[in-house]
């Protein structure tokens, strides 16, 4: 294996970089804005007191809501997109520091909404919507709002709990300094004596490595420098978690699992039937380890031989060149109008493509005017070309709900958020596979497959359960220590895993470095959104242009309705295990396959 050295910011070609020209010119278009936008609060806090007195004033006070908005994500975007480009540089961080002050103040100024909107009685809305017609646009939005009547405080409330969000928000905020700048591992060794650098960003190729003593260093470097830290990160995610409590209980919610669904109007059952669907599963996991163990001829399988290629012979590079180009192919088959604009993303620098010293690691879209923007640390792998159809598929998303929707509709919920990025990456493994005629290609493809579905409907869901555990644990007073979140998590790995792989001490630090525990409740939309993408995409295949044709009012339709009900349109059922079962009966059968193409 190559050396693996990370780049200066200013040593990554300007080709390489998104083009946050195209939010503001400057870093000094950006302050100006920036000094510009407190008009917004004085022109916020005028319509105070009037949004009950008058259809007129409730109208144009929703209007300036767009706007400001639409300002304000332009501010933040820029900021939040110059910081994530290196988490050490003082200037920008400052930036998003600024930003998330000016909103503490915003949001305070603006606290006073909710409440008066809430209080306005159901004949007197009637009336408004017949006095001032345009006000119908805005009906889905002011119902949603006024469902939540019970758990809205009064207005000296709601501004208390504004200008408590940075309290709120600290164990979040600093766990992302943490993991994006402070933390640093040891090299990780490889068979020949040679160092690797090792950082959130490499861990994983090297953990792919066919290279074993590369693999079980870069693992054990990785775990033991976490395992440090587990004291300060349980505490960190202790404070997470009682901030959650705290504004559930504030706003009169039994839980904060009820709390965090209901704001993107998703049954709690839908979470639950989740877990009970892969545990009802669980023996096509264990039957693939099993496999993985037999294929790779080894006494033990440990954690650090999971992410490796079980055909290393059909191992490849592929550049970003080549990931682009066969996106463009593999996604064809929804149609012109949508590889169009996913040659605008390629070609206008929407993208900021490889990792850098100091980068925020992982990848993401972020959906903004007038395009979205996609975070990437590329590694030239068969996974960093999924990685980009995925993001892609988020960016697109965006990018249509925002174009065929007003403002207030613009913005999808996250419980769909992760269906167009999968619904990719499937119709990416389907193009590729129907591409090989090689054997060994086509196990290696199958086999990449096999792990999309370990690592997002498995994988995930053990997340997804030990969130809902640990705050649960936390909701009945029980505290959340090194030692209770590392046995519990250590007891779910073995559970989901099996008795094929070795529960190795260092995977029960695993919890530590997964920045998604701070994002309530997010990681279990993965695995739903696979098992919806696995429905859509067989749909879209075997259907063609009618179900092309659901599938992309389904991602013009931004929040226009319930997220139930936009899969619905799409042609999938979430509130039913159906979807998660046939994804996993693939599974099932893709083992198999790859069983017999192996042996």
């Amino acid at each position: 294996m190559a050396e693996i050295k990370v780049l200066k910011r200013d040593e990554i070609a300007e080709e390489f970089k998104w083009k946050l020209e195209d939010i503001f010119p400057t870093d000094e278009a950006w302050e100006e804005a920036l000094k510009n936008a407190e008009r917004l609060i004085e022109q916020g806090s005028s319509f105070r007191g009037k949004l009950s007195m008058s259809a007129k004033s409730l109208l144009d006070f929703l209007r300036y809501d767009d706007e400001a908005g639409l300002e304000l994500s332009a501010l933040f975007g820029y900021a939040s997109r110059r910081g994530d480009e290196d988490t050490t540089n003082p200037k920008y961080q400052d930036f998003v520091s600024r930003m998330r002050n000016y909103f503490v103040r915003y949001s305070s100024a603006m606290a006073y909404v909710s409440p008066e909107i809430i209080s306005i009685d159901d004949e007197t809305m009637e009336k408004f919507y017949k006095e001032e017609p345009d006000l119908e646009l805005y009906r889905l939005a002011l119902d949603r709002l006024r469902r939540e009547r019970e758990h809205t405080l009064g207005e000296s409330e709601e501004m208390i709990l504004a200008a408590a969000s940075p309290v709120k928000n600290a164990a979040s905020n600093t766990y992302s300094l943490f993991e994006g700048a402070d933390i640093k591992f040891p090299a990780a060794v490889d068979s020949e004596g040679k160092e690797h650098e090792l950082t959130n960003g490499t861990y994983i190729p090297c953990v792919q490595s066919a290279d074993r003593v590369l693999r079980k260093n870069a693992f054990e470097s990785l775990y033991h420098t976490y395992e440090q830290f587990k004291n300060t990160l349980a505490s960190l995610y202790d404070a997470e978690v009682k901030g959650r409590i705290f504004s559930a209980r504030v706003r009169k919610y039994p839980s904060i699992l009820e709390a965090s669904l209901s704001r993107n109007e998703v049954p709690v059952s839908v979470y639950k039937n989740l877990i009970d669907t892969v545990h009802k599963n669980m023996s096509y996991m264990h039957k693939y380890v099993r496999l993985r163990k037999k294929i790779m001829g080894l006494d033990e399988l440990h954690m650090y031989d999971l992410y490796t290629s079980l055909v290393p012979s059909a191992d490849k590079k592929v550049s970003f060149e080549e990931a682009k180009k066969t996106a463009l192919e593999a996604l064809q088959v929804l149609g012109d109008d949508y590889v169009a604009m996913l040659k605008e993303g390629f070609e206008n620098r929407w993208i900021d493509v490889y990792e850098n010293v100091g980068k925020r690691s992982g990848a993401y879209s972020a959906g903004m005017k007038p395009h979205p923007y996609v975070l990437l640390n590329h590694k030239d792998s068969l996974d960093s070309e999924f990685t980009l159809v995925h993001e892609m598929g988020h960016a697109l998303h965006s990018y249509l709900s925002m174009k065929n929707q007003p403002t207030v509709y613009s913005d999808y919920v996250i419980f769909v958020a992760e269906v167009a990025s999968t619904c990719n990456e499937a119709l990416l493994m389907q193009h590729l596979l129907s591409k090989t005629t090689d054997k060994a290609e086509r196990a290696y493809l199958i086999n990449y497959f096999l792990e999309q579905f370990r690592t997002t409907l498995y994988r995930q869901t053990m997340f997804a359960e030990f969130e809902m555990l640990t705050v649960e644990m936390a909701e009945r007073g029980e505290s959340l220590t090194a030692e209770s979140l590392s046995a519990l998590y250590g007891k779910l790995n073995a559970e989901y895993y099996g008795d094929g792989v070795v529960n190795d001490p260092e995977i029960f630090y695993e919890w530590e470095r997964i920045p998604h525990f701070y994002y309530n409740y997010y990681v279990f939309q993965y695995a739903t959104g696979f098992s919806a993408a696995i429905a859509l995409s067989t749909r879209i295949l075997k259907e063609g242009e009618p179900a092309v044709k659901d599938y992309l009012k389904f991602l013009s339709s931004g929040c226009s309705t319930d997220p139930i009900s936009l899969l619905k349109i799409a042609g999938v059922d979430m509130n039913s295990p159906e979807p998660i079962e046939n994804a996993l009966k693939l599974f099932g059968e893709l083992i198999d396959e790859l069983d017999g193409l192996m042996g």
